[in-house]
Order: C-alpha cells, then structure tokens, then sequence
C-alpha cells in the first residue's frame, strides 16, 4: 500500500520523508540544462534565488565514514571544517559512484532528505540567517524550499561553519 502512494504522488523519497512528517515545504521545478557547469547555481538562477539561499548537498569521506555536508552554492566545503564539525581529522570528498549507491540520489539531485542510508549530516550555520532555504528534493531540476531548523531537525543535524566564501 505505501507503495502505491508513493507512486500516486509521483514524489522523490526526499518529498516523501517531507509529508511524512507533516514539515512545511515548496516545491520548485525548473527545466535542468545537462550542460549546466554549476546544478547549484543553474537552480539559484532558474528559481530567481539569491545563491546564499541555494544549499548544495556534497558527500564527503571523514574518517572513513560518508558524511554530508550541506553549503550554500555560493561558496565551498572547508573539508577541515566539516571534519572537525563532526569529531573527525581528515576529510576528502567521497567517490561518486559510493555518494549515490549510499544516498539512493544521483550526482546533482543528492538530496539530505529520504536517503537510502541515514548519514551523519553538517548544515552550514550561514542556513539560520534565512527564513528559508532551497535544497535539492532529490532529482535534477527539482528543488524544495523549507526553513533552515526543519531541515535540521528532519536529518539531525549538526550546525557548524563549514562553508567558505
């Protein structure tokens, strides 16, 4: 039976995990250009979003554990950062092919919400200064706009300076 409504509702197991749990969302789409160098900054500009307000979502390898880190597209992961946020000491940027089979997503539509298996995740602490930001709803070319402490809450996130201008 939830599979069905899954398929009725033609969501994203990001969008899915959403309504489960009854959390405030909008949903964006726009027509994603293959050939686009940046999804973050395609999304930003298609949405009419300032860049401060356009989340990326990046997997990254921490001590041997895949962790998330979540930075607007403005800017950069600071890996040392995003390592100490989480209690670890070396951070690098996880294998692709790993952050999809591990997160059910594809490269550019890697939502932090609805993953195949739950990663520890850092947001960046840029995300509180704004009522709301658009994250990644799990496919290219979709993006779903929430408040910075649902996010939180829904991935149990940590809060930490882990972006770079």
């Amino acid at each position: 039976m939830a599979r069905k409504q899954k398929k009725q509702s033609g969501g994203t197991p990001a969008t899915v995990a959403l309504t489960a749990a009854g959390t405030p969302f909008t949903l964006h789409a726009y027509d994603h250009d293959p050939s686009a160098p940046s999804y973050g900054e395609e999304a930003a500009e298609a949405l009419g979003v300032s860049p401060d307000r356009v989340f990326k979502t990046l997997v990254a390898d921490v001590d041997g554990t895949l962790t998330v880190a979540v930075v607007p597209v403005a800017g950069q992961l600071d890996l040392k950062a995003l390592a100490a946020a989480v209690g670890g000491k070396r951070a690098t940027m996880a294998d692709p092919a790993a952050a999809e089979r591990t997160t059910g997503y594809v490269r550019g539509g890697i939502s932090p919400l609805g993953q195949r298996k739950r990663l520890p995740t850092v947001l960046d602490t840029s995300a509180a200064q704004h009522d709301s930001i658009c994250i990644s709803a799990g496919r290219r070319g979709l993006e779903v706009e929430l408040s910075p402490a649902s996010l939180a809450t829904l991935t149990s996130a940590t809060m930490a300076p882990i972006g770079r201008a």
